[in-house]
């Protein structure tokens, strides 16, 4: 298990940032048609890149296995016993991993010390300079979060708060299935089977793909000729 430690936050925050950034750029997965923008994004986080691409099998299936256990395990107890039993199980390793320790050094009488002392010399405080850095790069996100917001809900442009009312009522129907925890699960196999079937079928995927947003386009630039207004500000 990687320790967090000031100095060390730079890679993992400096990865998403340009990860929102380039999604940011290309206008969402869902404008740009996907490939482009995930792509660049997958590329500015390798680590995630080749997580999601079982680039190594080990860490992707222990990643896979004990997140999906979790999941599944939320889906059919409270988050309190959850945590609880992930706490007590942990708690029950280290506690006989220490005792363990202790009985053979008290046989060998060897003086090793504490089993876990390289890990509790570990600095983990987190520094000023660090908080600041995550909170500086935090509130970039949510600037733009309220701002995007603000103009879906006081209708800046039309069409976008129009596809999404469409979404959030395509959701009422989702909700009415599905959970949020059960979304997580899906979404989470999503994350690990999507990607590497599109690295394995990207031709056909993008040839379809095209066609279908081909086909999006033209039935939107159809509904903006009819609204009133729409086609005066595109042609300004």
């Amino acid at each position: 298990m990687q320790l967090l430690v000031p100095g060390q936050h730079t890679m993992g925050n400096c990865c998403w940032t340009q990860c929102f950034s380039l999604l940011h750029k290309e206008g969402g997965l869902m404008q740009t048609g996907g490939s482009s923008a995930g792509s660049k994004c997958f590329r500015a986080c390798p680590r995630v890149h080749d997580l999601i691409f079982w680039r190594d099998v080990k860490k992707t299936g222990f990643v896979f296995g004990t997140t999906l256990i979790m999941l599944l395990s939320l889906a059919a107890f409270s988050v309190i016993s959850v945590v609880s039993y992930l706490i007590l199980a942990l708690l029950s390793v280290t506690i006989s991993f220490r005792v363990y320790k202790s009985v053979i050094q008290a046989v060998q009488k060897s003086e090793e010390g504490h089993p876990f002392k390289a890990y509790l010399d570990v600095d983990i405080t987190l520094s000023s300079e660090a908080f600041h850095s995550y909170m500086n790069a935090a509130m970039v996100h949510v600037n733009k979060a309220l701002k995007l917001i603000i103009r879906l809900f006081l209708v800046e442009d039309l069409v976008d708060s129009l596809k999404l009312a469409v979404f959030m009522w395509l959701m009422t129907y989702v909700g009415a299935v599905f959970n949020g925890i059960t979304l997580l699960i899906l979404a989470e196999l999503l994350v690990f089977s999507v990607p590497i079937v599109y690295e394995k079928y990207k031709t056909q995927i993008d040839h379809y793909v095209g066609i279908a947003r081909d086909q999006t386009k033209s039935i939107v630039e159809k509904i903006q000729a009819k609204l009133p207004g729409i086609a005066k500000k595109k042609a300004e």
